[in-house]
């Protein structure tokens, strides 16, 4: 019998291909000659990428057994992971790889800035001997804030505390009990900026992170901070950051990564108060190896047709079909259900109803941790990571199952409570013959809404006129609406309003929507596809 073909399009380490055994006819091309990647992968039953392999649309029309792509690394953006899914092929990769090398590098940007190494090494080079000219400053005893306390986060501050910090962070879904546990002090992002004489930012690039320090963030800083980036570009607005540079309201940055790659002709470069590295979190022996090894077993296990923890489209493996379709509705509750998070959660519990019971549904559980952490934190989450998050944040959560559902042949619910007290909760069901998404309950609130991709979720008191109001604000900021609903409990009470919407929304009319209708609640939720 002939053994699985998998090819490695890429130069991947020794360890990869010994992880990957003896059962596979391993066949190495250069994934860069298109033509010579297009015909490999006619007959491929798997294939190993890094970054420079284009895995697109036509890539996968041609592959004719493809069952899974694994990417030797933490970023998907060479794989078309949408047309990957609709032809029924896993993608894979390397989550967890490069935590590590990541929380290390930040550090080296940190001392970097506060002994002017970069700026020291090139002036003795030049031959100069110039001492007094690169007076830095310690660690020791200086406030140190973390701008995200996820697994990168989490190694950075223990790594400084070493040093004799003062560790601050900011993570609106970390409770303070499990930051307190880590040695650190949970505070708003702008008292962080405020006290800070160092800052590192480890959180994921989202519409809400998008210039989350700006300048009004820079604003309050003291003239002695000196902040790093090596998580995703974009989060520090580089205008804002330009201009507090060249005016010394700021004394130093380093950056890793940046909005756009690599970043020619960016006036950062031209700053003598700022360090740069091209993009290099993952930039290590030891994180290559490790994202090779991950992926070789990746590629075992999907191609044996067991669970795969790292997949991030499909669970794969042994899931009954009856289940499957419940997976990518229950990671887009579960995104849904973190934008509806105001302060840090403390439990969840994830409901599942009806005949979809009599099966094994515990990857369901998985599926909505996995859409919870996945615009929440850093690195790249999956299914064998999503429950490490969960525990790492103080979250308690557990498995509900009843074969017992009134309303809709199944009901997936997840049921949050938060650090103030309160509760939050979102349920959903597929419906129909094409099993469409849907769904039917926000907070108590009973509605019937498709999942979109940009969702406006408002409650206010209920009376005549609200519809009308931010109707007409979406309309004159040319944001069309594609559907919508209101529900309420009781006339004149609390009403929730959910308006999907053609395109993002901005921070500033979601806030004068907010003013108009008097809400106590108005939030943009962005659903990725999965």
């Amino acid at each position: 019998m002939a053994k699985p073909i998998v090819l490695i399009a890429e130069e991947l380490s020794p360890a990869t291909v010994a992880a990957l055994g003896p059962d596979f006819d391993i066949r190495n091309i250069d994934g860069t000659d298109r033509a010579v990647l297009l015909e490999a992968l006619a007959d491929a039953d798997a294939v190993l990428v890094r970054s420079a392999t284009k895995l697109d649309a036509e890539a996968i029309a041609a592959s004719k057994k493809l069952k899974v792509i694994a990417r030797a690394g933490v970023g998907l953006d060479n794989v078309d992971i949408k047309a990957a899914t609709e032809a029924g092929i896993m993608v894979v990769n390397a989550p967890t790889s490069n935590i590590v090398s990541a929380a290390e590098l930040a550090i080296t940007h940190l001392l970097s800035l506060a002994r002017l190494v970069p700026d020291a090494n090139a002036s003795l080079k030049a031959g100069e001997w110039k001492r007094s000219k690169f007076t830095g400053v310690e660690l020791y005893e200086k406030t140190i804030g973390i701008v995200g306390l996820g697994r990168i986060g989490a190694l950075v501050a223990q790594r400084l505390a070493a040093f004799g910090t003062e560790i601050i962070a900011y993570d609106p879904y970390v409770t303070p009990a499990r930051a307190q546990q880590m040695g650190v002090t949970m505070v708003t992002l702008d008292e962080l900026m405020e006290r800070a004489d160092f800052i590192t930012i480890h959180i994921p690039k989202t519409p809400e992170t998008t210039g989350l320090i700006g300048a009004e963030q820079f604003a309050k800083a003291k003239p002695s901070l000196r902040i790093v980036n090596a998580s995703r570009g974009g989060i520090i607005d580089e205008d804002a950051l330009y201009e507090a540079l060249k005016s010394r309201r700021i004394a130093g940055a380093g950056l890793d990564v940046f909005v756009s790659e690599p970043p020619t002709g960016s006036p950062l470069l031209e700053l003598d108060n700022i360090t740069v590295t091209p993009h290099l979190g993952a930039s290590t022996g030891e994180a290559q190896e490790k994202a090779g090894v991950s992926v070789a077993k990746s590629v075992r296990l999907a191609l044996d047709g067991e669970l795969v923890p790292d997949a991030v489209n499909v669970a794969g493996g042994v899931i009954d079909p009856t289940v499957r379709p419940g997976i990518p509705l229950m990671e887009k509750l579960g995104q849904v259900f973190a934008g509806l998070v105001d302060s840090p959660l403390t439990s969840v519990a994830v409901e599942v109803r009806g005949e979809i019971t009599a099966f094994d549904v515990s990857v369901l559980k998985l599926a909505a941790l996995k859409g919870i952490f996945t615009n929440v934190v850093s690195e790249q989450v999956s299914y064998v990571n999503a429950p490490l998050l969960a525990e790492q944040r103080g979250v308690e959560v557990q498995l509900i199952t009843d074969a017992t559902s009134e309303e809709y042949r199944n009901l997936l619910t997840l049921r949050g409570a938060l650090s103030d007290g309160s509760q939050i909760s979102v349920s959903g069901t597929l419906t129909g013959t094409r099993q469409a998404q849907k769904i039917v309950e926000v907070n108590g609130y009973d509605v019937e809404v498709p999942i979109a991709d940009h969702l406006i979720v408002m409650r206010y008191v209920d009376r005549p006129g609200i519809v009308a109001v931010y109707g007409k604000l979406f309309g004159d900021a040319q944001i069309n609406i594609a559907g919508m609903q209101v529900a309420r409990k009781t006339a004149g009470g609390k009403a929730l309003s959910i308006v999907m919407v053609d395109s993002p929304v901005p921070a500033e009319l979601l806030s004068e929507i907010e003013g108009a209708i008097e809400a106590d609640f108005v939030r943009e939720i962005d659903v990725i596809e999965v």
